[in-house]
């Protein structure tokens, strides 16, 4: 059953995690874009950190779709998914503040706000999960 809603919304939601990073910059600091590969080369360990979660959103994003025999599962792997992206979401609000000459020099980039569109859709995805689920219980219930 891989032609249901939740399955766009985790397609979605991958896409968002692991496609547009790459489209969209996460802040702009003394004029530089700054990208998540940009990141890979800083020596600091919470940057290089923020590249890995995405990637490992996205995968996790991409094995959600294929684990629809089991969907307590399925449902439980989305909540890990929530959680992973607002931790993301959090580590990249600190970097930003972070950021030498944060009140006069730099601006956030949309890349910023990427985790809560990926937050939005995984919650999407998990209420229509839980739609299906109830659904087969209450099928089952009339047998």
């Amino acid at each position: 059953m891989i032609q249901r809603i939740q399955t766009i919304y985790l397609l979605l939601s991958s896409i968002t995690s692991g496609g547009l990073i790459f489209i969209f910059n996460l802040w702009i600091s003394k004029g530089e874009k700054i990208f998540v590969l940009d990141l890979f080369s800083n020596k600091s360990i919470s940057l290089q950190l923020i590249p890995i979660m995405f990637c490992i959103s996205s995968i996790l994003a991409i094995v959600n779709i294929f684990i629809f025999n089991n969907r307590k599962l399925q449902f439980v792997i989305g909540r890990i998914l929530i959680l992973i992206n607002l931790f993301l979401l959090g580590l990249l609000i600190y970097q930003s503040l972070m950021i030498s000459g944060e009140i006069s020099v730099s601006e956030k980039g949309i890349g910023m706000f990427l985790p809560i569109l990926a937050i939005l859709l995984l919650v999407l995805a998990n209420k229509a999960i839980k739609k299906d689920e109830d659904l087969v219980k209450s099928v089952d219930r009339l047998r």
